[in-house]
């Protein structure tokens, strides 16, 4: 039998193992900094020839289509069984092979000369693909010459974003019917994509995903970021040597979250089944004046009797009181209420949370009764208070004494 020649490129990839070889076998403590940082540069730019030269086989595998040896359904599906690689990246690095080899001349000399790197390839054939058919062959290729040499300048992220934005370059009047068009189709998918799903823990939690619009996804952290304030050594008298917030960024957004929702108004919500989404609290006449009887939401869900009382003190939140024989005694008035008038007072008197050691600005927090509404205390300014809602719920939790101190601030102390 006469065996079949190899391929020149086979004696190319074995020469690269060799040399591979001895550069292993090298010793390293001789190389100065300059050297090193040369060298590292230098097998940058050879691992992108490598990568160009194995893009090229691999449009080439696709086209006398290797899978057939193994019975694989695609030239990618072969290339990751074959190489380990992730299939997702398998099928992007194939496709972005065969449209370079077949289509994109200059980002291929790019390539070979190892001036940019597997990541930007792929960016580049992406942008040039977005262009869609109603693009001039002249404009494609000016767009492809463009992005190449963005490339010598930004990495693969930055390639993208200037991607998005490159008949703005090399054709502004297209561009900018072709931006409105890539636009239009992003929000149609964005909307066809909207989902929110919840459930319940059964240990006093709900979970839940959501994915919605880029830009109401903006407007959502914007809201849930005004009530955290991530930032909050501004806002303090004593700027320089505020302490950070020590809770981590998404126990403060969780916590926003929670009290965005009890800030909403009922009058901003549309009425369901003929009536509002106003939460009723209903609790026994007992609870609202300290007792420890749990109190029933008219969601089906039981709460805390501390935080009944809490929730009582809020005016979107209706507290429907019950007597010794289930009789409603109360539905809310608005006497029971701060106003905004009141609000503001109180927060060009307090200045932020009224808690000892606390340093809640005002938004943050929330007006509290130091007389209970339940036990007679009227509803005025010098009675009422400054409490960020952590402090608030603590001050209506029984397992906790409250101290007024000579400042005027409240320490709070676990009961034995």
């Amino acid at each position: 039998m006469t065996e079949t020649a190899l391929h020149p490129l086979a004696g190319v990839v074995a020469r690269v193992h060799e040399d591979l070889d001895d550069g292993f076998e090298l010793g390293l403590l001789t190389l100065g900094p300059a050297e090193t940082g040369a060298a590292i540069v230098e097998l940058e730019r050879a691992a992108n020839r490598l990568a160009a030269l194995q893009s090229r086989l691999l449009a080439h595998a696709s086209d006398v289509r290797v899978e057939d040896e193994t019975g694989a359904p695609s030239t990618a599906v072969w290339f990751a069984t074959a190489t380990r690689v992730p299939r997702a990246e398998a099928h992007r690095r194939v496709r972005a092979a065969v449209a370079t080899e077949e289509q994109y001349d200059a980002l291929a000399a790019a390539g070979t000369s190892g001036a940019v790197s597997p990541g930007q390839v792929e960016v580049v054939v992406r942008a040039l693909d977005d262009l869609g058919e109603g693009v001039t062959a002249e404009i494609r290729a000016e767009a492809e010459r463009t992005l190449v040499g963005f490339a010598h300048q930004h990495d693969a992220k930055a390639l993208r974003v200037l991607g998005r934005r490159i008949l703005d370059v090399v054709a502004p009047a297209v561009g900018e019917a072709r931006e409105a068009e890539l636009l239009a189709r992003e929000e149609r998918e964005a909307a066809a994509k909207i989902r929110l799903t919840m459930r319940e823990d059964g240990h006093g939690c709900v979970h839940g995903r959501f994915t919605v619009p880029e830009m109401h996804g903006a407007m959502f952290a914007k809201m849930l970021d005004a009530i955290a304030s991530p930032r909050r050594a501004h806002l303090r008298d004593e700027a320089a040597d505020a302490p950070a917030d020590p809770r981590p960024s998404w126990e403060r957004r969780g916590q926003a979250f929670v009290e965005l929702i009890e800030r909403m108004r009922d009058a901003d919500l549309p009425d369901a089944a003929g009536a509002g989404a106003t939460v009723v609290v209903t609790m026994q006449v007992d609870t609202l004046t300290g007792g420890l009887a749990a109190a029933s939401l008219d969601t089906g869900h039981r709460i805390s009797p501390g935080e009944a009382r809490r929730l009582a003190c809020g005016a979107d939140l209706v507290p429907a009181v019950l007597g010794t024989k289930s009789e409603v005694l109360d539905l809310g008035r608005s006497a029971r209420f701060h106003s905004k008038p009141q609000r503001i007072a109180m927060i060009l008197r307090d200045q932020r949370c009224t808690a000892e050691d606390c340093d809640a600005p005002p938004h943050w927090c929330e007006a509290h009764h130091d007389d209970p509404w339940s036990r007679g205390g009227h509803t005025t300014v010098e009675r009422g208070r400054l409490l960020c809602w952590r402090h608030h719920r603590v001050a209506h939790d029984p397992t906790y004494l409250t101290e007024t101190l000579g400042t005027g601030k409240l320490r709070f102390t676990r009961r034995n």
